[in-house]
């Protein structure tokens, strides 16, 4: 049961700008008319800050409506005039900055220092990256490659796109489904989740501001088992990008495919993080950590698997136990907080129950609790590292979403990779090696949509994300999401002036 309380300013300073509701349709916040409420809870605290209305399918539907009537005038205007409203828009995002800051470690639990210094510039980055983007838009060169016409291909606009994010991260996932479809031309309808609405809206809102036309951005606050599979399953809606586990995303697919409506997909991951006998043990020590911990392990790419070369394996879980030890947990917003809470106290108790149950096949080096004082009755959760886990295990093979590493040992190369690949999910992994050859072959050889060298979670806007098997298809970020958010058209035109063509004669006539 959630304690009744109130942010203060110094946490929550945009709190007035939800004053009207959480659904923001065709240019202004409105109230859900599902008839139900929710909370937003600080996860630091457990208490509620913000209870709102959620939507309902009519909230959907409308949402949908001014999307679609706003979408002939978005799509076709020009590269150029969609690039200056997204500069427009980085701009006031920038100038509130701090305001998105401290709504994401709110409503998240982020130590303010991940969200100023990660989440909130990664988004401004990302929507300057598709304000130049949205200029490069083009097909393949003109050419005659039949002999008797030119052929070409244009990109074109989608349509509507209904969206549902997840709540680890709430405002980079909202830019990463809006800023690709809306730099294409497309409208946007996204649901984020009901736990973490604040800072989608004050995208949306940042957008509106900025002079992006009422109804191209659209965001419809409520459950997913009714709002979510409505908007899926909508008939003016015509793509689907969904993130999210990838249990859920099996029944995404289902509702999306019964529709025929293009489908991306950014499903779970479980990352192995390969340390070889040549490695440097400080870096993959320090790396592992920080992989593992990032915002409390509730990132999809965290490193969660450690497959050390036996020569390293005790070395390596002795430095990174001593590590994950000086990790300070505390109030997301004090200044000597490296990690928060979880989202909840049922992913808690969720992650609890990964390790509880590990004891009994696997050995916990460090952690494996929650801390008691003044931080019970948060949803925190030490940094744990668990060790001699077999490789079909549960706590191997499942994700956990919290900041738990597994280290296993292994002997030769060819295992190690091996045994990297070996569960469903491919979303991104790393490799450690001083050797080139070596770690050439694990970019190769490793089947995951990312892999670093000697690195562990950095992305950029200008590189594409996304996964292999069970962890999904398509690519958020880069260039490359425009695979996504257009179709591909060929346009062919005659060059003979010709009444009758030579192939006329499969139909009619002799040559």
């Amino acid at each position: 049961m959630h304690k009744p309380g109130t942010a203060t300013p110094e946490r929550f300073p945009a709190q007035e700008r939800f004053a009207d509701g959480a659904q923001f349709i065709a240019g202004r916040l409105t109230k859900g008319t599902s008839g139900r409420t929710h909370a937003v809870v600080d996860p630091a605290t457990g208490e509620e800050v913000y209870t709102y209305e959620l939507a309902g399918t009519d909230d959907v539907d409308a949402a949908v409506a001014a999307a679609r009537e706003a979408f002939p005038g978005w799509s076709t205007t020009t590269p150029g005039e969609r690039s200056d409203a997204l500069h427009r828009f980085a701009a006031v995002l920038a100038d509130r900055a701090e305001d998105l800051a401290r709504a994401e470690s709110l409503q998240c639990g982020k130590p303010l220092k991940l969200t100023r210094e990660f989440d909130v510039p990664g988004t401004i980055d990302n929507t300057a990256f598709f304000a130049g983007a949205a200029r490069h838009l083009q097909g393949q060169s003109a050419g005659e490659y039949s002999g008797d016409h030119t052929s070409y291909v244009r990109r074109e606009p989608i349509g509507v796109v209904g969206s549902i994010a997840p709540w680890n991260y709430p405002l980079q996932m909202a830019a990463w489904k809006i800023l690709p479809a809306i730099a294409a031309g497309n409208t946007i309808v996204l649901k984020p989740a009901e736990l973490t609405p604040l800072t989608s809206l004050l995208f949306a809102q940042a957008a509106t501001d900025a002079g992006i036309p009422d109804g191209v951005i659209n965001i419809v606050t409520g459950a997913g088992k009714d709002v979510g599979e409505h908007l899926v399953g909508h008939p003016d809606v015509a793509m689907t990008s969904f993130t999210g586990s990838t249990a859920v995303g099996r029944r995404v697919a289902e509702i999306a495919t019964a529709t025929v409506k293009r489908l991306h997909l950014e499903l779970g991951g479980k990352a192995p993080f390969v340390v070889f006998d040549d490695a440097d043990l400080e870096a993959a020590a320090n790396g592992a950590v920080a992989g593992a911990l990032i915002n409390t392990g509730q990132d999809c790419t965290a490193a969660t698997r450690a497959y050390v070369q036996r020569p390293l394996y005790e070395a390596f879980l002795e430095r990174t136990a001593a590590l994950m030890e000086t990790v300070r947990l505390g109030d997301p917003f004090a200044a000597g907080t490296d990690l928060g809470p979880l989202i909840s106290h049922v992913q808690r108790d969720r992650v609890a129950g990964f390790v509880d149950r590990a004891r009994a096949y696997a050995r916990v080096v460090t952690g494996g609790e929650a801390p008691r004082g003044d931080l019970e009755d948060g949803a925190y959760y030490r940094p744990t590292l668990v060790a001699d886990a077999a490789q079909d295990s549960e706590i191997v093979q499942s994700e956990i979403f919290g900041p738990v590493l597994v280290v296993l040992p292994f002997d030769s190369e060819d295992e190690g990779i091996r045994l990297a690949n070996d569960t469903p999910y491919g979303l991104a992994a790393s490799a450690w090696s001083s050797n080139v050859y070596r770690a050439n072959r694990a970019t190769r050889e490793i089947k995951a949509g990312c892999v670093w060298i000697n690195d562990h979670i950095p992305i950029i806007s200008e590189m594409p994300h996304g996964g292999y098997k069970a962890s999904g298809f398509g690519k958020d970020m880069s260039a490359y999401s425009f695979e996504e958010y257009t179709q591909v058209k060929h346009v062919m035109f005659d060059n003979t002036a010709v009444a009758r063509k030579d192939w006329h004669r499969t139909i009619f006539g002799d040559r």
